[in-house]
């Protein structure tokens, strides 16, 4: 139970940096001429979706990072950033599959298919952003501040050699 509690509490931390991460994205993404065109044709407005971004980003940065943290030495791979971006884009076809697809291929928009693409493309950079975030952060609580991970991998400092605290 308290390994629970420890994973529950960890995640919620890598939580809301990947949620905000994924909304940070979602705002780039959402001041360019596309995402104006966009919006407007699916007539999404423009507050409303930054909030819907945030708290969206929060539950899907507390699936991730729930996942990372549970099952972290499954995953095939060793930079937890590529592990967490894996596990991101684990839950971005999920999402399109379950959801995105089925409510922008049933718009009443001419072109459907074009604004379903956009979305895709527009979900696939907010989850990268969401899945290299948590990575990060992952690899900087996880194993050791200040160091880089390809010092660490080649055992190339020691903490003698490079104080962090």
């Amino acid at each position: 139970m308290t390994r629970i509690k420890g994973i529950r509490a960890k995640a919620l931390v890598l939580a809301v940096a990947g949620g905000l991460g994924f909304s940070a994205a979602n705002f780039g993404i959402s001041l360019t001429p596309i995402a104006a065109e966009y919006r407007a044709a699916l007539s999404i407005p423009y507050l409303p979706m930054l909030l819907a971004s945030l708290v969206g980003g929060l539950m899907i940065g507390f699936c991730v990072s729930w996942f990372l943290l549970r099952f972290f030495d499954r995953i095939p791979t060793k930079n937890p950033i590529l592990k967490s971006v894996l596990l991101s884009f684990i839950v971005l076809i999920v999402v399109t599959i379950l959801i995105g697809g089925p409510a922008r291929l049933l718009t009443a928009t001419g072109d459907a298919l074009r604004y379903f693409l956009i979305g895709a493309v527009f979900n696939v950079l907010r989850f990268l952003a969401l899945g290299v975030v948590v990575g990060y952060l992952y690899g900087r609580l996880h194993e050791g501040v200040g160091i880089p991970l390809r010092c660490r991998q080649r055992g190339g400092l020691s903490r003698k050699a490079h104080p962090v605290e």
